[in-house]
């Protein structure tokens, strides 16, 4: 049974729901519960706490919305935040989505794919749909990453309405549990030679960077270490680490 039909494409889009209920989901819930708290303790309603998850899905990016509304900031000037912060997504998806796309896929999906590619989603699928037959990728992804998506929904509302029953520290490191969660899932597929070399460089990088401009060194940090590692792999052949998934019927 091929993918292509119903059954095919229930058991794959089953197995990307099982992936994401599995760390990922857990983990990105967790840290929208702290972002809901977030939002209750900024004086935010909780919709609009719900609509930054249903419609930008990025947490360091929602975080700085949230941060530059409380101090007073001005419409543009969030605005300009939160794109920059989450420029980064704009090289995830343009990764992610050749993989994704074949021959006859409608242009509307691959569109919103991309809304759905974040950090945690991004991660997950480099690593397993280069290991899926082509037919099976677009449906596993879509499974996966609206499985995460619905999560950290549930997770934000949770979050809003449970603030000032956890303690603030413990609130505040839940927001940064998907960014350490982010990095284990890099150092645990070095098997790559642009992406153990671009670690390690934004890891010498990053204090220099720091202590030269504090307000730009993160930024070139990311510039300098991931352009030393694109270099580190031109030319060399990528590996794709496996992953057991269990796959449709062919």
């Amino acid at each position: 049974m091929s993918a292509e039909r119903p059954g095919g494409r229930l058991r794959t889009g089953l197995a990307g729901v099982r992936e994401a209920f599995g760390a990922p989901g857990l983990i990105l819930a967790a840290s929208f519960l702290g972002f809901g708290s977030l939002v209750r303790e900024s004086d935010l309603s909780v919709w609009v706490g719900l609509a930054t998850t249903v419609l930008v899905w990025a947490l360091p990016g929602q975080v700085v919305m949230v941060e530059t509304y409380a101090v007073g900031a001005s419409l543009l000037v969030v605005a300009a935040a939160v794109a920059l912060t989450n420029a980064r997504l704009l090289p995830m998806t343009v990764t992610l989505l050749p993989w994704l796309r074949r021959p006859g896929t409608p242009a509307w999906k691959l569109y919103l794919a991309g809304h759905f590619v974040a950090v945690t989603a991004w991660a997950n699928s480099m690593r397993i749909v280069p290991t899926l037959p082509e037919h099976q990728r677009l449906v596993w992804f879509f499974s996966f990453a609206a499985t995460l998506w619905l999560m950290s929904i549930a997770g934000t509302a949770v979050g809003f309405f449970l603030a000032g029953a956890v303690p603030q520290p413990v609130t505040l490191a839940l927001v940064f549990l998907n960014p350490v969660y982010f990095l284990l899932l890099l150092i645990g597929d070095l098997t790559q030679r642009p992406r153990t070399v671009a670690l390690v460089a934004g890891a010498v990088l990053g204090p220099v960077f720091h202590l030269i401009d504090p307000d730009w060194g993160l930024l070139l940090t990311g510039l300098v270490a991931g352009t030393v590692g694109f270099a580190a792999g031109r030319g060399r052949p990528g590996t794709a680490a496996t992953a057991r998934v269990e796959p449709a019927d062919d």
